[in-house]
């Protein structure tokens, strides 16, 4: 079975990029800066130091082998490339809540970046998957467990750097 593509912004990619690179070389180092000092403690069977020392590395082992999965099997979606006239992944969108009259204001990723406190909404999500194509003046409906939410699209662009 083939493993879906991860869609990723351009600084989304950079962002796990430069995760990356500090995993592999400050923290990789770090943790065996930990392990040196714990094993010169003498007895690892009962150091909690080396305990713990050890489990940072499985974690940062297990976020590298993440992210590096993640960015073989992705594909990168450039400011350049957003289509503005319809909401798609990379554009940030206004919307108002038709309900509340409130304006909100996301941008549009892959579920990887998603982070709703941030104003990064997933493509997948029940908000996302409703305003992918929609259009500037259109309204939405978004079906979620606590009733259906109507939306208007105000406006459509590409995010400011």
């Amino acid at each position: 079975m083939e493993e879906k593509k991860n869609i990723l912004t351009y600084e989304g990619r950079k962002a796990l990029e430069e995760e990356l690179h500090d995993l592999k070389v400050n923290k990789t180092a770090e943790n065996a800066q930990k392990l040196n000092e714990a094993r010169q403690q003498g007895d690892l069977s009962e150091n909690s130091e080396y305990d713990a020392a050890k489990d940072e590395q499985r974690m940062i082992h297990s976020r590298i082998e993440e992210i590096e999965r993640i960015l073989k099997n992705s594909e990168v979606v450039l400011d350049e490339e957003v289509d503005t006239t319809k909401v798609s992944i990379g554009c940030v969108v206004k919307i108002k809540d038709m309900e509340l009259k409130e304006e909100e204001e996301y941008k549009i990723v892959g579920s990887i970046e998603a982070d709703s406190l941030n104003g990064k909404i997933s493509n997948e999500s029940p908000v996302g998957k409703a305003l992918l194509g929609a259009k500037k003046g259109q309204t939405v409906t978004v079906e979620t467990i606590s009733g259906v939410i109507k939306y208007k699209v105000l406006e459509i662009k590409k995010e400011k750097k």
